[in-house]
């Protein structure tokens, strides 16, 4: 068939479905999805390592597999892309570290095995800022990466290169990850979807592979899909779920079916405001108009004050319980390769916890994660923005909040309740602001639940329009 450029824009599954009609073979499409990528990435730089020979190679045998009778596996001969985190056998995967710029992994995460396993096709990797801890998605080995709607902003961090790709057509899936918002923030920043699963559904091995991840990173990050429609997020969740030899944290989970889900039966509630940092007054105007959206469809849904508002503190303390000494030793005597970002965040860490006091904290957290989950009881599900303003301007280390300026990392509190929780959150489109950038939405879910993240983030998505792509 001749090649549509709608396609670039399809959903996943949709695309899926395509290629086990014999529609459109697997070569064609990563062929065009190459060249989408040739033809658009130079000035946004999402894609930094392209996996082109191999690409090709896995497309032809793809159509070989599609040609035969019987079931084809549920992702055969799509191309999709990965963040540069997430180690892919074969290709680089550098974490945006100079000390790392030429590092090839062995083997594949076990997100990306599965993906593979289910037929997928690795066509690029895409980037993210250094050490995937910022929100801007700069790094000293491949440059900074632009947001497809204004390119003197940023796109959000970390898995910024990965919601760029998604955005202008260059990718239909991609896998990114979220330690401090850093799927749902880049979706936020750029009007795509992306799922942060439950802390422990996920096997998070193989992300940030040069180091072993100290028990504080390990207990708040997860590997998660992104995309551009709800529906492919419950595609690759359902796929990367499940227990791994190598992630020992890991547990077993129910595949989600949220086609199933009443959501007329699960009372929601919204809010807009916690702790010191206010959120931006359109951002604040989004969720209200998703909260209300839903109401329309007949849900319940009603204003709420979850006790979240020390969310952000213990998620530092238990962050940096180990004074930074495992980034810093990830490092070792090559600081000064790292841009200052970096430089000044693993300084100001403060002082390494003794075990007593890490055991103070990890209580404090479990508590306050009690607290939350008992107030979800009553709401299972939670509306609230992603973060407390919209795509910043490149090396911003401040954002203005209707007037007032403030700490950049000040107005990550609603993405770091989900982390710091473990709790599962999608981002859903909820239009523009006055500058034309996007505004997201966050839906927040009990532990385990991703199911009803999921079809609570289907009806907002139908309701508010969902996914538009930016013109470029």
């Amino acid at each position: 068939m001749a090649f549509s450029s709608d396609l670039f824009f399809a959903p996943a599954h949709k695309l899926a479905a395509m290629l086990k009609a014999r529609e459109v073979s697997s070569t064609e499409l990563v062929d065009e999805f190459i060249e989408r990528i040739e033809s658009v990435n130079h000035n946004l730089n999402a894609v930094v390592t392209l996996v082109e020979e191999r690409a090709i190679e896995e497309a032809g045998a793809s159509d070989k597999r599609l040609a035969k009778k019987g079931e084809a596996r549920a992702l055969e001969g799509l191309p999709i892309t990965i963040k540069d985190s997430i180690i892919t056998a074969g290709v680089r995967s550098t974490w945006g570290m100079k000390i790392f710029e030429h590092h090839v992994a062995t083997y594949d995460a076990p997100t990306v095995a599965r993906l593979r396993a289910a037929g997928a096709i690795v066509i690029a990797k895409t980037n993210t800022p250094e050490m995937t801890l910022d929100y801007d998605c700069d790094n000293p080995v491949f440059g900074a990466t632009n947001n497809p709607w204004n390119r003197d902003r940023v796109p959000g961090g970390s898995s910024g290169g990965e919601a760029v790709a998604l955005a202008t057509g260059m990718s239909p899936l991609g896998m990114g990850s979220d330690y401090g918002g850093s799927i749902r923030v880049p979706s936020h920043f750029c009007g795509v979807v992306g799922l942060k699963p439950s802390w422990g559904t996920i096997p998070a091995s193989g992300h940030m592979s040069p180091g072993v991840p100290p028990p504080p990173i390990a207990h708040m990050a997860t590997i998660g899909p992104m995309a551009r429609y709800v529906d492919d997020l419950t595609l690759a969740y359902n796929i990367v779920r499940g227990p791994h030899p190598s992630a020992p944290y890991t547990v077993p989970s129910a595949e989600a079916h949220p086609e199933r889900v009443d959501v007329k039966r699960i009372r929601i509630g919204f809010f807009t405001a916690a702790g010191q940092v206010p959120v931006a007054r359109e951002i604040r105007e989004a969720t209200v108009r998703a909260a209300r959206a839903l109401e329309k469809t007949g849900l319940t849904v009603e204003e709420v004050k979850p006790p979240v508002e020390d969310a952000a503190r213990l998620w530092f303390e238990y962050a940096m319980a180990d004074g930074g000494a495992g980034l810093a030793g990830i490092i070792g005597d090559k600081m000064h390769l790292s841009r200052e970002r970096l430089r000044n965040m693993v300084g100001s860490a403060g002082p390494g916890k003794t075990a007593a006091e890490y055991f103070v904290i990890s209580i404090m957290r479990d508590t306050w994660r009690i607290a939350l989950a008992e107030f979800m009881e009553r709401y299972p599900i939670l509306i609230l923005p992603p973060f407390c303003v919209n795509a910043f301007p490149h090396g911003a280390t401040e954002v203005d909040i209707d007037g007032q300026s403030f700490p950049l990392f000040a107005a990550n509190w609603p993405a770091l309740i989900g982390n710091c929780a473990g709790l599962p959150g999608a981002i859903v489109p909820a239009g523009r602001d006055k500058a034309g950038l996007p505004i997201g939405v966050q839906v927040m879910g009990r532990a385990f639940a991703e199911e009803d993240v999921l079809a609570v983030a289907k009806v907002l998505e139908q309701e508010l329009g969902g996914f538009e792509p930016p013109a470029l």
